[in-house]
């Protein structure tokens, strides 16, 4: 005889804290933890409703008075790259890519270090050590991979210097981009952007019809350049939808715009049900 088990993940809400995106608002996230068993298809399935992976953690922005942080992610088979984003591709054409498990090396955390103190000293990553450092890369309970961008502007094949690297998750329709950081005196390079548009042809060679981008934020500088990629969806009133005009979506910081937790909750789609033999 065979019984249906529901997948059922517990959901939880953590306390409010300073936003990092928007001054003078507080965040709060729903999270729930990646079951071993089931990760890739939770990862899948929550991927496609506005959560984010953080090691062995699904997450979403659930403030309790706004709504501005919306999931973004590019269709790969609609996007071409602009005049600014070819510019970015032939800037940074002596790049190689190296695409490995997802392992924490030395060379890694020594960029890391350096992209955080030149960009970030002041936020919340800027006291990880080496030890959480390779935790963030390592524990990973889904499918993922570390991908490297190495190479030297002088043309030296010899010189393998690290650039830039991404953890990224291979979802069942798409490269989702969990971190990256790079060199930071190259930062007139536009490596970040670099890291997207590679991710896209990764993308398109593999037949994945997405690239998860994390959250866009409209009012948020730090976000504004995502809204320059075309073909560019979010994740919005629990549908992706085409971004159209960025300021159309300024009111989602408004109190009203956001539901009770509980009927967040509620429309949550899980993976289907385990089927176990008794």
């Amino acid at each position: 005889m065979r019984h249906t088990l529901p997948f059922a993940p517990q959901f939880y809400v953590t306390a409010p804290q300073p936003c990092p995106y928007l001054d003078g608002r507080s965040e709060r996230k729903l999270f729930t933890a990646l079951q071993s068993e089931n990760a890739d298809k939770l990862n899948d399935a929550l991927s496609k409703q506005g959560f984010r992976r953080s090691q062995n953690v699904l997450y979403r922005p659930s403030c309790a008075e706004c709504a501005a942080c919306l999931s973004a992610r590019i269709r790969v088979a609609d996007f071409t790259p602009n005049k600014s984003q070819r510019r970015v591709l032939k800037r940074n054409a002596y790049l190689h890519r190296n695409v490995t498990s997802p392992w924490a090396t030395e060379d890694q955390y020594t960029l890391f270090r350096r992209y955080l103190d030149s960009r970030h000293a002041d936020g919340g990553m800027a006291d990880m050590d080496v030890f959480e450092f390779a935790a963030m890369i390592e524990e990973t309970p889904v499918k993922s991979r570390v991908v490297e961008y190495c190479g030297a502007k002088d043309g030296d094949t010899s010189k393998h210097d690290l650039t830039a690297v991404c953890l990224t998750d291979v979802l069942d329709d798409g490269l989702s981009m969990v971190y990256s950081f790079y060199e930071p005196t190259k930062a007139g390079d536009s490596l970040g952007t670099y890291i997207i548009l590679d991710h896209i042809e990764i993308a398109r060679k593999a037949g994945l019809p997405y690239v998860y981008l994390g959250y866009w934020v409209p009012g948020s500088r730090k976000m504004g350049y995502k809204a320059g990629f075309r073909a560019l969806e979010i994740y919005k009133k629990g549908v992706w939808q085409d971004i159209g005009n960025p300021e159309d979506h300024t009111s989602e910081t408004h109190p009203l715009s956001v539901d009770p937790i509980a009927e967040q909750v509620a429309r949550i789609t899980l993976p289907d049900t385990q089927l176990v033999k008794g």
